[in-house]
C-alpha cells in the first residue's frame, strides 16, 4: 500500500518495492511504503520508508539508503554519498521511526505484548554486511544490503524477524512467546490504523498535506544537480518556474554550512527572502537576506520614502561599493548562493557581490539559481553572458522537471507562455482538475467574479489562508473587493501579511509574489494593455498555484494567447 511505487522514489526504495511485490513468498504480508509519521519521537514529523507486517512473525520498520558510498567519520558522524555529514545515523532514524509507530499503535489500544516490532536499515547499493564492522549501535540482524536484495528480499526480512524475536526472548522476560503475533485480525487492525486513508474517502486537505510531505524530498534530477555542485567551484542552475531552484538553494546552503565558514544566501524579492529566512534562517553561520536589504546594511542606511528606481539600481550599489572598498577589515563570505539570479546578474550588482565573497566571483565558491527565459520582470537583459564573463569555469546545470504544479496547470503554462523548452515531465500526479478561465469585457468590474471564485474554492475545501489573489497591477480588482462587504473583513494585503494568517485571504501583485507559491491562486486583471512585461507576468502568475488555478482574463487577451498557441503548433 499503495499498490504502485512513484517514479520519483529513490532507486533503493523502488528496488525493494519491486522485489517484495513480485515475490511469491510474501503472500499474506502487508507492505506500507513511505509512511508519514505525524507524531515522531524526535522531530515535528517524520517518515518510514517501509513498514512490513508479517502475520505470525512481527512488524519491521525499514530505513532505506540508496547511496553508492557509506562512511563513518572520525568524529562519529555518518557520510552517505554526497550528502553533508550528519550525527543522526540511519540506524537511529530507523529506531526512532519504529518507536514512533509502536507508540502510536499502543495509544490506539493495539496489544503488542506478543508482537515483535523491530527496526532495520537496508543499504541497497553496497555490500554493507561485509564492509561495516560490528558496532554497538546495531545488531547484525538489523543490517541488510545489496546482496540481500539480489538473493531474496523476503528471506532478508524473515532473517530480521527471526533475529529480532531471539533478541527479545533473551532480554524481555515479559515477552509472550507462545503464540507470536500479529494474527490475521491484528494485522488488519494495524494496517487500518497506519493507513486509514485507504479505508475512507480522501478530502482536499489530506491531498495537500500528502503533497507537502512529498515535495519536501528531492527527486533524482535534483540529486544529480547537488552532485554537480559538489564537483565544481561555481555552478549556474537554470530551470523554469516550479523546477525546485529555491529548494535546491536552501539545501545547498545546508551542505555548504556543514563545511564551515560564513555564507550568504541572497535573492531579489523581499517576500521570497522572508520565506528563505523561515526555511534556512537556523542554518549555522548563514546570512539570509534580500539583495537590496544587504546593500542598505552595508551602506548603513535606512530605506528612503518613495525613492526613484535609480536609487535601487544605481545609487545604492555605488554607496555599498564605496563602503566595502574603504573597510579593509570587512568580513568576506566563504560562499555565495544567489537565488533569482536572472534579476541580479547585472554588472552594477555583480560588482558588489564580487567584493562580498572570498576570492571574488573569479575564484570564490558561487552557486547561482535562476530562470533566464521568462521570469525576469525588472527590465533586465539575459545576464548569463555577463555571469560567464565574470565567473570563469562556470558550469551549467539545467532543471526540467516541474515539481510544483499539477500536470494540467503546467500544461497551461507551456501553452500560454510558449516555454522553449517546456517542462520535460511533471512530478505531481494528475488530479483531473483543469484550471478555470473566466472572461470579462475590457473595463468590466471583476469583483462579482472574484467573489464567486473564492466561494467555489471554499466549497472545494480550501481554507482562506490557502488562497492568494494576484494581479499584474496595484489598482487591482482585489483592492476594489477589499471595500466590498462580501470580502472586506477577510482580505489582507501581502505587503502587510507576507505569511498566511488563519482566516485571512491575501492579495497583492504578481511581482511581489515571485518565487513563492500557494495551494490556490486566483489571477485577476489579465489584460495585455494593463501592465508592462505582460507575458512574463502571466507566466509568473500561472506558475504560483500548486493545486488550483483560477484566472479572470479579458476576452481579447485570451483569444490572443490561444492564437499564439495555434500558430506555434
Amino acid at each position: 500500500m499503495p499498490g504502485y511505487c512513484p517514479s520519483e522514489a529513490p532507486p533503493g526504495e523502488r528496488s525493494i518495492f519491486e522485489a517484495l511485490s513480485s515475490s511469491t513468498e510474501t503472500d499474506g504480508w502487508v507492505v506500507l511504503h513511505s509512511l508519514a509519521i505525524a507524531s515522531h519521537v524526535r522531530q515535528v514529523e517524520g517518515e518510514a520508508d517501509f513498514v512490513i507486517v508479517v502475520p505470525g512473525k512481527g512488524v519491521v520498520v525499514i530505513e532505506v539508503k540508496s547511496h553508492l558510498s557509506v562512511e563513518r567519520l572520525f568524529d562519529g558522524r555518518w557520510k552517505l554519498g554526497s550528502q553533508a555529514p550528519t550525527g543522526r545515523g540511519p540506524f537511529q532514524q530507523s529506531r526512532e521511526a519504529m518507536h514512533s509507530i509502536r507508540n502510536f499503535l499502543v495509544r490506539s489500544k493495539v496489544d503488542l505484548r506478543s508482537t515483535p516490532v523491530l527496526s532495520a536499515v537496508w543499504f541497497t547499493h553496497v555490500r554493507a554486511r561485509q564492509m561495516l564492522p560490528r558496532d554497538p549501535e546495531w545488531n547484525s540482524w538489523q543490517l541488510l544490503d545489496s546482496e540481500d536484495l539480489r538473493k531474496g528480499a523476503a528471506d532478508a526480512v524473515e532473517r530480521v524477524l527471526a533475529g529480532g524475536l531471539d533478541h527479545l526472548r533473551g532480554r524481555l522476560s515479559t515477552f509472550k512467546t507462545d503464540d507470536v503475533g500479529p494474527n490475521e485480525t491484528e494485522s488488519a487492525q494495524i494496517t487500518k490504523l497506519l493507513r486509514p486513508r485507504f479505508e475512507m474517502a480522501q478530502v482536499q486537505s489530506d491531498v495537500r498535506r500528502a503533497r507537502k510531505v512529498q515535495l519536501a524530498t528531492l527527486i533524482d534530477e535534483q540529486f544529480d544537480a547537488l552532485d554537480s555542485m559538489e564537483e565544481n567551484r561555481a555552478v549556474l542552475f537554470t530551470g523554469p518556474a516550479g523546477s525546485g531552484k529555491t529548494l535546491l538553494a536552501t539545501e545547498a546552503a545546508r551542505r555548504e554550512s556543514a563545511k564551515g565558514g560564513l555564507g550568504l544566501l541572497v535573492c531579489f524579492n523581499r517576500l521570497l527572502a522572508q520565506h528563505l529566512e523561515s526555511e534556512a534562517g537556523a542554518i549555522p553561520a548563514l546570512r539570509v537576506t534580500s539583495f537590496h536589504r544587504e546593500l542598505l546594511r552595508i551602506a548603513d542606511l535606512d530605506a528612503p520614502l518613495n525613492p526613484a528606481a535609480s536609487f535601487w539600481s544605481e545609487e545604492l550599489p555605488e554607496l555599498a561599493i564605496e563602503k566595502l572598498l574603504k573597510d579593509d577589515t570587512r568580513p568576506q563570505y566563504e560562499y555565495l548562493i544567489l537565488d533569482e539570479s536572472q534579476d541580479l546578474a547585472r554588472p552594477e550588482y555583480l560588482d558588489v557581490l564580487d567584493l562580498l565573497v572570498r576570492g571574488g566571483l573569479k575564484e570564490g565558491r558561487c552557486l547561482f539559481f535562476g530562470d533566464f527565459i521568462s521570469q525576469s520582470l525588472f527590465d533586465a537583459e539575459d545576464g548569463r553572458p555577463e555571469l560567464r564573463r565574470r565567473v570563469p569555469g562556470l558550469v551549467g546545470f539545467a532543471l526540467g522537471a516541474n515539481c510544483r504544479n499539477t500536470p494540467r496547470i503546467g500544461t497551461i503554462v507551456n501553452t500560454f507562455s510558449r516555454l522553449e523548452p517546456g517542462y520535460r515531465r511533471f512530478r505531481r500526479p494528475d488530479d483531473g482538475i483543469n484550471p478555470q478561465f473566466h472572461t470579462y469585457g475590457r473595463g468590466e468590474d471583476q469583483v462579482d467574479q472574484l467573489v464567486l471564485a473564492i466561494s467555489e474554492l471554499r466549497d472545494d475545501g480550501f481554507e482562506l489562508d490557502e488562497i492568494v489573489i494576484l494581479s499584474p497591477v496595484r489598482a487591482s480588482s482585489a483592492l476594489k473587493a477589499s471595500k466590498d462587504a462580501r470580502l472586506s473583513s477577510v482580505l489582507t494585503s501581502i505587503d502587510t501579511a507576507a505569511t498566511p494568517n488563519r482566516g485571512h485571504l491575501r492579495y497583492g501583485t504578481i511581482q511581489s509574489f515571485k518565487g513563492l507559491e500557494a495551494p490556490a491562486v486566483v489571477l485577476t486583471d489579465l489584460e495585455t494593455t494593463g501592465a508592462s512585461y505582460f507575458d512574463a507576468l502571466l507566466y509568473v502568475g500561472l506558475t504560483r498555484a500548486t493545486d488550483r488555478l483560477v484566472a479572470l482574463i479579458e476576452k481579447n487577451t485570451l483569444r490572443l494567447a490561444m492564437r499564439r498557441h495555434d500558430v506555434r503548433n
